[in-house]
């Protein structure tokens, strides 16, 4: 199991990194846009739709790496509270909630990845294949929901911790 969670959080590193390249670009894009606007005159018509094609796959290909990194907001204080079981069982049923969330969400990209492949569909101005910008954010939603079953079957099989020491 432990390799699996290894494997796992190493694949949510490049796809996160991934992700980052995507933002890289579209900050690239969207200053060459402005400026061809602002001070060549010459709109670019292209770069609003590409960048927007590219918030998708980029919104999502954090998700594994910020569940690895423990990143998403939580409310301490009730955590703060608990006793070593209360807070495994508190981060199992986190993760429960995030498992059934991801699975749901994982289902419908796939879909529509599928939909988008077997239609044809292209975005209106730059022609680009949609399928293209479903397939990356289905399998970041997949990575995360198979890395939080992961997770979740590492908690329930590890004693709980004691709280760590606040400084």
């Amino acid at each position: 199991m432990a390799t699996i969670e290894r494997g796992l959080e190493r694949l949510a590193g490049w796809l996160a990194a991934a992700g980052a390249i995507i933002i890289v670009v579209q900050t690239v894009w969207i200053s060459y846009g402005v400026f061809m606007r602002y001070v060549v005159g010459k709109p670019d018509g292209t770069v609003t739709e590409a960048t927007a094609l590219l918030l998708f796959p980029a919104a999502l290909l954090g998700l594994a790496f910020a569940l690895r990194e423990d990143a998403y907001p939580k409310v301490s204080f009730l955590i703060d509270a608990l006793g070593p079981r209360g807070r495994q069982l508190l981060t199992a049923v986190n993760l429960v909630l995030m498992i059934a969330v991801g699975t749901f969400f994982s289902i419908a990209g796939i879909e529509a990845t599928f939909r988008a492949y077997e239609s044809g569909t292209a975005s209106e101005i730059l022609l680009w294949p949609r399928y293209l910008f479903w397939a990356p954010g289905a399998l970041a939603l997949v990575v995360f929901t198979v890395y939080a079953c992961v997770r979740l079957v590492s908690v329930l099989s590890s004693p709980p911790q004691p709280a760590p020491q606040q400084r």
